[in-house]
């Protein structure tokens, strides 16, 4: 064990759920712990298609990655709320398309620093980077030298805020928090979002929320006009903010896929 395993492991509080822990859990990874599967299966009882939620999620971060890196042509990413790595991992995505792409990560939570060696194996002809910190507070991302190390923000960069801000309640103020990060990022750069919402099962998501909040996470789900108000002032890319399985569909289908069952809106757009 290296002393960056140590030192995160430290950190980990086992004892409570952790969002990116409960999202490898529903992803059937490893990296979770009792609290995490514990309070999973609570959201499971009263949401059983959390599952696919989380496989329909992941495969829509692939899509769009895709489509920035090859149709769009851009060869610098920010990935925030990252997650534990699970293969392929976004620089994985944008790297097979275009092996010069850049990619710098960013979470805040401990275990995704214990993992950080596997988001950074990056091709020799690109590079990637990992920051440790919170999105709630946007300077400690746009300002670490780790990041303008790795991207050149007078080009465009894809931004990736993939499942994260209905972690983000309103009292954070998450819209003003996605224009400060746009604002750091030059003309032609991208937006990436998915959202979960309790528009086609409202009751059902409110139990999922109280679980969160009794396990100490805040969750705060939005409508459509709530998620599509993130992309104020951007060119929406076609076909605009949908369910995210619904948003250039590449004919891979994950089984038991319905709105109602994925329950999240998606979009991808440029700033002009």
């Amino acid at each position: 064990m290296t002393d960056l395993d140590q030192a995160s492991l430290d950190d980990i509080d086992t004892s409570k759920p952790h969002p990116a822990r409960m999202y490898d859990f529903y992803l059937q990874g490893k990296d979770y712990y009792e609290a995490d599967e514990i309070a999973g299966n609570k959201v499971l009882d009263v949401f059983p298609t959390i599952k696919i939620t989380a496989r329909v999620n992941r495969s829509f971060m692939h899509r769009a990655t895709r489509f920035l890196a090859g149709e769009a042509g851009i060869r610098q990413f920010l990935d925030i709320g990252t997650g534990i790595p699970t293969r392929p991992n976004l620089h994985q995505v944008a790297q097979e398309v275009a092996p010069e792409s850049r990619v710098v990560y960013a979470d805040y939570d401990p275990v995704v620093l214990r993992h950080a060696e596997a988001l950074m194996r990056s091709t020799p002809e690109g590079r990637t980077a990992y920051i440790q910190a919170d999105v709630r507070t946007p300077e400690s991302i746009v300002e670490a030298a780790e990041l303008h190390e790795t991207l050149d923000l007078s080009q465009p960069v894809g931004l990736s805020l993939n499942a994260l801000l209905h972690f983000v309640p309103d009292e954070n103020k998450p819209y003003e928090i996605v224009r400060h990060l746009l604002d750091q990022l030059a003309s032609g750069s991208y937006l990436v979002i998915s959202h979960c919402t309790d528009h086609f099962a409202p009751e059902m998501w409110a139990e999922v929320v109280e679980v969160y909040r009794k396990g100490g996470i805040p969750a705060q789900l939005r409508s459509l006009d709530e998620v599509t108000r993130f992309f104020d002032g951007l060119d929406v890319v076609e076909p605009g903010v949908v369910t995210p399985h619904n948003w250039r569909p590449d004919g891979t289908t994950v089984p038991g896929t319905s709105d109602a069952a994925v329950s999240m809106y998606a979009a991808v757009a440029r700033k002009p």
